[in-house]
Parts: C-alpha cells; sequence; structure tokens
C-alpha cells in the first residue's frame, strides 16, 4: 500500500469509529472488556507473559489484561490515545509485522479483527506472522463474529469484507500450523449494540452460564497453540 493510500485508510478508519460509538458507549465497552479480562481472558495469559493484542482499537482488551508486557498494533491514529502507559502502540500492517522479532512473544489476541482484511491471501499471511512472532508453545485467541449465525447481520459493518465462521478460522490456523485447543463456535453477543447485558454483574453472570451462550452467542471463540 502506497503512503497516499495509508494516509487515506488511516483517515478513513477515523472517521467510521468515530462515528460508530458515541463517548458513553466507549465508556461502557471499556466496562464489559474489564470484566471479560478478568473474568475469561486472563485464563490464558500469564503474568510473566508478553501480549500482543493485533487490532488493538481502543484497547479495551490490552489495558485491562495482567500481564508483564504489552504490545497494541494497529493503524489507527486514535489507538495511541487510548492505550495505557504501560502498552507499546505500533503501527503496522497485520502481514507485516516487521518491528515484531521473531518467537518474542507469548500471547498475540485478536478481537474481531479479521473479518476487516481485504482479502484471504492477507489472512494466511497475518495468520503466518502471528506464528512467526510466537515463542513455541505460544498462544492465539481469537474472538470472532461467527457467520453461521449472523447471516445479514455480519454485513451491517461497511468495513467487513471475509465472510468468516468458526470453521474457517480453525481451517486457517491449521494451515499455518497451529494446534487447536479450544473452539467455542457459540461465546459472545454479536457487538456491544446488541442486546448484550452491559452491567459488570449481568456480564459476570453470562460468562457463568454457559447454556446461554447457545441462544445469545453469535462470536467465536478460538484458542490454538504454535
Amino acid at each position: 500500500m502506497s503512503d497516499t493510500n495509508l494516509a487515506r485508510s488511516q483517515g478513513n478508519l477515523v472517521k467510521l469509529y468515530s462515528s460508530r460509538f458515541t463517548n458513553a458507549e466507549k465508556r461502557r465497552k471499556d466496562q464489559v472488556w474489564r470484566v471479560l479480562c478478568s473474568d475469561f481472558f486472563q485464563r490464558y495469559v500469564r503474568s510473566s507473559d508478553t501480549v500482543l493484542d493485533l487490532g488493538a482499537g481502543y484497547c479495551e482488551f490490552i489495558n485491562h489484561i495482567v500481564c508483564a508486557s504489552k504490545i497494541a498494533i494497529d493503524l489507527s491514529e486514535e489507538t495511541p490515545h487510548y492505550a495505557e502507559p504501560d502498552v507499546q502502540v505500533l503501527k503496522c500492517q497485520s502481514n507485516a509485522m516487521t518491528m515484531i522479532a521473531d518467537s518474542s512473544v507469548d500471547v498475540v489476541f485478536c478481537s474481531n479483527f479479521f473479518e476487516h482484511l481485504p482479502n484471504k491471501n492477507v489472512l494466511l499471511e497475518t495468520l503466518g506472522e502471528i506464528f512467526r512472532v510466537l515463542r513455541l508453545g505460544g498462544r492465539v485467541l481469537v474472538l470472532q463474529p461467527n457467520i453461521r449465525f449472523l447471516c445479514g447481520e455480519y454485513w451491517d459493518f461497511f468495513d467487513h469484507h471475509i465472510p468468516l465462521t468458526d470453521r474457517t478460522i480453525v481451517e486457517a490456523l491449521n494451515v499455518i500450523g497451529f494446534t487447536i485447543k479450544e473452539v467455542r463456535p457459540r461465546f459472545l453477543p454479536y457487538t456491544t449494540k446488541s442486546n448484550f447485558p452491559q452491567h459488570p454483574l449481568l456480564v459476570r453472570l453470562y460468562l457463568r452460564l454457559p447454556f446461554i451462550h447457545s441462544f445469545l452467542g453469535k462470536q467465536a471463540w478460538i484458542f490454538g497453540v504454535k
């Protein structure tokens, strides 16, 4: 991508996301993510780990996860403004993370990111980069809208490009060389704009009642190991 096209793309990202969530919605999302990190995601992350949040956005995950070293990657100019002081923010393409050394990361987390990539070739290149930067035994954690349970809703967001399911992601991860440890086809509701419980106590209750996920869950959870 040329510098001109990259700048145009970044400008479009800022416009798109600034109109998608109000400040009040961003605050509510941050509260939800605080609970998701403490009550679910943290079990996959050790306090000694180096964690990379790919497509970090507003940094809701990387700000709240407990670990030794934090890296956020996003093309948006807004991301550094939301990152806590202990988060290193890098701006680069997901399929060319040249600033990250081989085998230097313990966990790569990707939430609602892969569907924004332009095509499946870039997705495979991105997964290859994730594999490269992870240490042996490193973990890839994917939270992903599952088009199997969404149909037309999946395309309600202008920047969704690739139709993906839990099975698609598993197959792609296998191609790259990951071993899949856990798949939950239905985990979280599609978006915080949906009827997802917003109060921290209700979020905790939702996480503790897996049978509800089979009705409300439209995002897949996938955990793989290098």
